[in-house]
């Protein structure tokens, strides 16, 4: 069975519902919870409760964060290849969830921000297995680890897909220089507004056409109203039906784990999709973006 290699952010999230609108200058009394996040390590998560052999490339800092990030990502399924930075902290983002699921992200990179090229595991890039590279990777420090990992993977024949992250970092790099950095020949996780900055097209029909374009294959997901598949023909339309969202942080890093499971077995992009949904239907209807099995305290000293 492939295995998923999967590069990027560990992260510990520092979550709060707010019970309606934030009152700045002044005070929102919220319910607050710590938790295991980050885009790269939440994929690998649902990856691994998914049933799907994943290892997960990244750093965490030498500090109990970082320890009961290792407990929890174990219990998942996840096999580790994560250094320990003795300078850096964990990564850390405070997440802050309206009252309709929808969560704004505040990140500081901590120890992400030390993974390098001499870090990558070089024997675990291995033939007719997966690279999933999270976008944030390419943010920042780690970009040129992110880029040798590409390298590595199309040198042994992997496939590659890369999540891409958020509309805000995506426009301050550029789509021309973000979609350089990927290459030809990989699969890109994209919601609606992240298509949009790629794209400048709002509709993603027509922002999937342009993006398999350039890059081969992408995903374009719509929340509520579904999903698009583009591969360079016509695009795939997935529907799906309203639902309940408690939280949607690491929907998109669950749909993408579902979607890359799924493609490994050989499942046409309609199942790919399906499959994809059902994990984020899932994200959704917990808070935090890691699946709840096997949680630890993410303060826990042991690991």
């Amino acid at each position: 069975m492939s295995r998923v290699l999967c590069l990027g952010d560990v992260m510990v999230d520092v979550l709060a519902r707010l019970p309606g609108p934030l009152m700045t200058g002044s005070d929102t009394p919220s319910p607050i919870t710590v938790l295991g996040g980050g885009s790269a390590a939440n994929t690998a998560a649902w990856l691994g409760v998914d049933g799907t052999p994943v290892t997960l490339v990244g750093r965490t800092g030498d500090d109990a964060h970082g320890r009961g990030q290792r407990v929890q990502l174990i219990a998942s399924g996840v096999t580790l290849a994560l250094g320990i930075d003795t300078v850096r902290p964990t990564g850390t983002c405070i997440v802050l969830v309206d009252v309709n699921g929808e969560r704004t992200m505040i990140p500081d990179a901590g120890a992400n921000a030390g993974l390098t090229a001499a870090h990558l595991p070089t024997e675990r890039f291995v033939a007719g297995d997966h690279l999933h590279v999270s976008g944030y990777a390419l943010f920042g420090r780690a970009r040129p680890a992110a880029l040798r990992a590409f390298e590595l993977a199309r040198e042994v024949g992997m496939t590659i897909s890369v999540g891409a992250g958020s509309s805000a970092p995506l426009r301050n790099a550029g789509a021309e220089t973000f979609l350089g950095w990927l290459g030809p020949e990989v699969l890109l996780f994209a919601n609606r507004s992240e298509a949009a900055v790629l794209t400048g097209h709002d509709d993603p029909l027509v922002a999937a056409r342009k993006l398999a374009a350039r890059i081969g294959r992408v995903v374009v997901t719509c929340g509520p109203a579904g999903a698009v598949w583009c591969d360079g023909g016509e695009p795939v339309e997935f529907a799906t039906s309203p639902a309940d969202v408690v939280d949607s942080t690491g929907a998109g890093d669950a749909f993408a784990a579902g979607a890359i499971a799924a493609l490994l077995t050989g499942a046409s992009p309609l199942d790919a999709m399906a499959r994809g949904h059902a994990l984020a239907m899932r994200a959704c209807a917990t808070v935090g973006g890691r699946p709840p099995i096997g949680r630890a305290p993410a303060a826990s000293p042991t690991g």
